[in-house]
């Protein structure tokens, strides 16, 4: 079998991994989803007590039903303009794999969309954007009617010096 072929089964049998239900939301204009099985809960915005010597994109720490958890503004992390918070603006809990075990964490977002089953043959591979762009934390294109929809690779968005200085916040 040649390469060429062999490339493209691997492709496709990555593709159709990430195939299941995701939880879709914006951020400054742009739809992105997360895999469900990685969402614990979805809250409004609540007080965020902030923690001092950390990332501008860490917001701070609340306290969920007893739990500390910290807390991610995803527009910040990835580099987009923060905004003032609205009453659509909400925390995804998530669990995301790390060297210590899972952790969770909230991300604020913009808005929460809706719940969608995205098919394998509507996924495609992220984009090439050369060497220096590191993509590794989006899984691939959601080919949908309105455009297109990103797909996060949520334990890759944070690097691991970055979970665990969330950690030790909480």
């Amino acid at each position: 079998m040649s390469k060429e072929i062999q490339a493209m089964n691997a492709a496709t049998q990555a593709m159709s991994d990430h195939e299941g239900k995701y939880l879709t939301f914006t951020l400054a204009e742009e739809e992105y989803g997360i895999g469900i099985l990685k969402i614990r809960e979805i809250i409004g915005m609540m007080p965020v007590t902030t923690v001092p010597q950390t990332p501008d994109f860490v917001k701070g720490v609340i306290n969920l039903r007893g739990k500390v958890i910290p807390i991610v503004d995803l527009r910040l992390r990835f580099g987009i303009e923060g905004i003032d918070y609205t009453e659509r603006t909400c925390i995804i809990v998530v669990e995301i794999a790390s060297e210590a075990g899972t952790v969770q964490i909230g991300i604020v977002v913009d808005s929460v969309s809706e719940v969608l089953n995205i098919r394998a043959e509507d996924i495609e591979a992220t984009p090439t954007f050369g060497a220096k762009l590191n993509t590794d934390y989006i899984l691939g294109m959601a080919k949908m009617e309105g455009g297109v929809k990103i797909l996060l690779h949520i334990d890759k968005v944070l690097s691991a010096e970055e979970v665990g200085m969330l950690q030790s916040a909480a």
